[in-house]
């Protein structure tokens, strides 16, 4: 990609693994609820082919609470070290993402601390995707121009859209419940699709 020279990526399900943090809020809907594991991730596999949080969906059908987001069963994707490791001898690197508070001592632990030069984090930042101003906030600490600026994640709503209405360029990682989105309409696709993050370095 011609002038590009920041890369941001989203964490969940874009370089961290969630389906365990996933499967343990499913397994307590599932016990709350008195349902089966499985009735639960059918029931919110459902919503997320309709576009929707399914977790949160299938806690309101149920009439339970959704369970708080359990950071310890996060894992980094087997190739996100490879890739970041790449990327980072050719772009300048930043977070752009929704997270509860610690997101660089978690990146820390991950071990991929180092590629980051920006991190703009919900938690520390007050401000949470799709609102714009989280991707201004990087994109001014990155001195980078929105034009100059890929946007990767997982999410077409939180990830894919608000960039590409800065002006940002645009990767799917289809990877998590986001892989399962259906588009409405030309405005929502990004310009690049990828199943893995190995694939980045085919694009990048």
């Amino acid at each position: 990609m011609d002038g590009i020279k920041w890369l941001f990526f989203d964490i969940g399900s874009t370089l961290a693994d969630e389906s365990l943090a996933y499967e343990e809020i499913y397994r307590k809907i599932a016990k709350a609820a008195n349902k089966t594991y499985d009735f639960v991730y059918e029931k919110a596999l459902e919503y997320y082919k309709q576009n929707k949080r399914g977790d949160k969906e299938v806690s309101k059908l149920l009439g339970v609470e959704k369970p708080i987001w359990e950071p310890q069963y996060e894992r980094l994707y087997d190739d996100a070290k490879e890739c970041l490791e790449q990327l980072s001898r050719k772009y300048k690197i930043g977070i752009i993402a929704n997270q509860i508070p610690g997101t660089a001592q978690r990146l820390e632990k991950f071990g991929i601390r180092k590629y980051f030069d920006v991190i703009a984090a919900s938690a520390e930042e007050g401000v949470a995707k799709p609102d714009r101003r989280i991707f201004e906030i990087a994109l001014e600490r990155a001195k980078c121009l929105a034009d100059q600026a890929v946007m990767i994640g997982d999410r077409i709503d939180y990830d894919i859209v608000p960039a590409k209405n800065m002006g940002m360029k645009t990767i799917w990682v289809k990877q998590g419940m986001g892989q399962y989105w259906i588009f409405s309409d030309e405005s929502e696709r990004p310009d690049y699709e990828v199943d893995s993050l190995s694939e980045l370095l085919e694009v990048l």
